[in-house]
């Protein structure tokens, strides 16, 4: 069998070469546009969800900081009616040591009065 022979002509070929690499050029061409365009994309999503995040973080700590504020001045209030009530209560002690020693001595001086007047210490009237 004889050998075959193919004649083509190297232009052909390289031409061939040629417009497909350009093809490729032009399809990596295109996957780096799409590709920065989808970054841009995420990046402002990025930014959008954290403009979000942000935004509820800070209603949060502000309502966070009005019910802190609220339950302080409540503790306050409760805190200044307790020292109130136990002011109170430390002058109807000192009020109550009072009477008692005033009976007590009442009470002594009673029993002193009588023992004299038994013992015959005081004048009969």
């Amino acid at each position: 069998m004889p050998p075959t022979i193919v004649e083509t002509d190297i232009k052909d070929i390289l031409s061939k070469i040629d417009n497909r690499l350009e093809c490729i050029e032009n399809d990596l061409t295109d996957l780096k546009i799409n590709q920065t365009r989808m970054e841009e994309r995420l990046s402002g999503q990025i930014s959008l969800v954290d403009e979000k995040l942000s935004a509820q973080i800070n209603l949060v700590d502000e309502k966070l900081s009005a019910q802190i504020s609220l339950v302080d001045e409540k503790l306050s209030g409760q805190i200044s009616l307790v020292d109130e009530k136990v002011s109170g209560l430390g002058k109807r002690v000192e009020f109550q040591e009072f009477i008692n020693r005033s009976i007590l001595a009442g009470l002594i001086l009673l029993v002193l009065g009588g023992a004299a007047k038994y013992l015959g210490i005081m004048p009969k009237p």
